[in-house]
């Protein structure tokens, strides 16, 4: 079956209502299809950025900076470049960068040097997820290795008894979900008197999920001069509000130039009385399709998406807040390492997961807000390397 794509101004045979006032069960009706085909610049075209620093002028630990440049981390990327030294220094600091631009090592970096000059500092970074939160401690261990430095993941849905267990032991750094780091205060487990920084990552998303509470719970437990390192995708009204509240005077940077990347070319693919699915396996059977992420509106239809594709041969896998804990990592590491070719998921993966070389973002069913869809399709097109994004409207 042929798929078909259509651009500009073909649109009048959409009827949006744009007064219509939007709620989670109208899942993207009111956005626009236009907005969904954005062709990618050139490479030729796209600028090279030029630091205005090199890691070695950050004066880093010999061991961490033999670990930065293990991981190929040669010159320092916009957000890294600009955000380092106000945290060595100190300062609160809000980030905004785009995806995909090395955002994690921002915050790492400056902050294993400074546990390197003060052994008793503590850190506890706040994510909106498990996967980011563990993402997150992977990374970290790799800027850390060979430097006896430890941290304990602690996020619902794996083994809390293990998470306190671990907890007995001195950790530098405790990273985690919000339910499970309140948890584990209630539980008088960890005890956030003796800890001296605290990092809000997505915070735009831990407003969306309704974590905030927990949170503003959390802070008020630390030192009332801790130093607060607050990282957002977006910068709304609301966003701004919890900047006031939770930082001192804080540096603000932002290295967000547009709100898709460029390199992302996004389509749209025409499935109006046609079986998508059938659409879809005549995507997916393209050679240039190698690395291939699928959004599905509930965990009901990405877990019925995902049995589809393989009973037509495809090599492919699911997460979705159904799946327990130690099921959804598997998955995710098996796409990570690409011993599947596909990987179908609910918007739980569209947040601060780095995965590495996705070719091609598929929104099988439209996302349910603008912001959605640009954290969906920010999955390929990484950094400096290119991607596509295709949804299928009706």
């Amino acid at each position: 079956m042929n798929q078909k794509y259509f651009h500009g101004r073909s649109y009048n045979r959409f009827s949006i209502n744009k007064s219509r006032k939007f709620t989670r069960r109208s899942f993207g009706q009111t956005i626009n299809p236009a907005k969904f085909i954005n062709k990618a610049v050139a490479v030729t075209q796209a600028e090279t950025f030029v630091p205005a620093n090199r890691f070695s002028d950050f004066n880093l630990n010999h061991k961490l900076m033999a670990n930065i440049l293990a991981k190929g981390y040669n010159m320092p990327t916009p957000i890294q470049d600009k955000i380092i030294p106000h945290i060595l220094k100190g300062f609160d600091v809000v980030g905004t960068a785009n995806t995909g631009t090395g955002k994690t090592g921002a915050f790492l970096i400056p902050l294993i040097e400074r546990i390197v000059k003060n052994r008793k500092e503590k850190i506890i970074i706040i994510t909106p997820t498990r996967e980011l939160a563990l993402q997150i401690n992977q990374e970290l261990k790799t800027f850390t290795r060979g430097m006896n430095m430890y941290s304990v993941c602690c996020v619902g849905g794996a083994s809390i008894h293990n998470q306190i267990h671990e907890l007995k032991y001195s950790n530098e750094f405790v990273i985690g979900t919000p339910g499970r780091i309140k948890d584990l205060i209630e539980r008088r487990i960890l005890n956030l008197s003796v800890f001296s920084t605290i990092v809000l990552d997505e915070a735009d998303r831990m407003l969306d999920m309704g974590f905030i509470n927990d949170t503003r719970a959390i802070i008020s437990l630390m030192p009332k001069s801790h130093h607060t390192l607050f990282f957002s995708a977006t910068m709304g009204r609301e966003v701004e509000s919890l900047v006031k509240e939770f930082l001192n005077k804080p540096v603000i940077v932002s290295v967000k130039i547009v709100e898709t990347p460029e390199g992302i070319e996004q389509d749209v693919v025409k499935v109006g009385g046609v079986d998508k699915i059938e659409v879809l396996h005549n995507l997916l059977i393209k050679k240039e399709f190698r690395k291939i992420l699928i959004f599905g509106r509930t965990k009901f239809s990405v877990e019925r998406l995902s049995k589809a594709l393989k009973a037509r041969g495809f090599s492919a896998e699911s997460i979705h807040g159904n799946k327990i804990h130690s099921n959804r990592q598997r998955a995710l590491e098996a796409f990570r390492k690409d011993s599947v070719k596909i990987l179908v998921a609910t918007d739980i993966a569209a947040r601060g997961l780095d995965i590495p070389d996705v070719t091609h973002v598929i929104n099988f069913d439209v996302p349910a807000t603008y912001k959605d869809y640009i954290h969906r399709i920010g999955r390929t097109g990484r950094g400096n390397k290119r991607g596509k994004a295709l949804t299928f409207v009706n």
